[in-house]
């Protein structure tokens, strides 16, 4: 694949057409293939996709979650931009696979290290942002945290992550969600039930608990984590 075919594959990905290519390519070169000059990395726009990133999610917060007090809305906040939420986003989007990296890099596995993916995500970020306005940013942004528009709605409480693991997989419509739980009764004095969360079939996530519903959350709380999300 070209390296222009390649951006304009993540362009569809990101639901957002570039008018100046060359940001999303910026956006997507460490420092090891630019020789560690900063002027040919993605190391200036991952400082601006990082305040882009802030200020959406905290206007967002505030304005939406108005029943929700300033601890719960930092709480909230740092679940959402921190590496690990970042790092499962670009994973979401195969972002590694469009990453210019050196070649020490590379062979050390780069391409999948959660730092370079989690500063790549912001620095694409902030290509869009500088290419299609603070808009076009907030859109890209908003599309990868889906359980805040459950929040929001009020559909879902802090925990629920049957709820919130429904609203990530939801976004595509073939995807199919579902759970198997048996029990355990060989210690019949603390009766345990043990949960698998299926996505199409293929467990993501498994969990136990002392109820059908506990083990059931326990297992969606574990999909969300290895797909990106901070639990609680």
């Amino acid at each position: 694949m070209s390296d222009l075919a390649a951006l304009k594959e993540l362009e569809e990905k990101l639901g957002y057409k570039f008018k100046k290519i060359d940001y999303l390519k910026r956006a997507l070169t460490h420092s090891s293939y630019s020789g560690g000059k900063n002027n040919g990395s993605n190391e200036r726009l991952e400082f601006l996709g990082d305040s882009v990133l802030q200020i959406t999610v905290s206007l967002y917060l505030f304005t939406n979650m108005t029943g929700v007090p300033e601890g719960g809305l930092t709480k909230l906040r740092a679940s959402i931009v921190c590496e690990n939420s970042l790092y499962g986003f670009a994973k979401r989007i195969d972002l590694g696979k469009y990453i210019l990296l050196g070649k020490g890099e590379e062979m050390t596995g780069g391409r999948d290290r959660r730092s370079i993916l989690a500063d790549a995500f912001e620095a694409v970020i902030a290509a869009i942002y500088l290419d299609g306005g603070m808009d076009e940013a907030q859109r890209m942004i908003l599309s990868f945290v889906p359980g805040i528009e459950a929040l929001k709605s009020g559909k879902v409480r802090l925990g629920d992550y049957k709820t919130i693991l429904q609203e990530i997989i939801q976004q595509n419509p073939e995807e199919h969600i579902s759970y198997e739980v048996r029990d355990d009764n060989a210690q019949q004095h603390i009766k345990m039930f043990y949960a698998d969360v299926l996505l199409n079939g293929q467990v993501i996530g498994s969990g136990s608990g002392q109820s059908k519903k506990e083990a059931e959350q326990a297992a969606a709380k574990e999909a969300v984590k290895l797909m990106g999300y901070e639990t609680d």
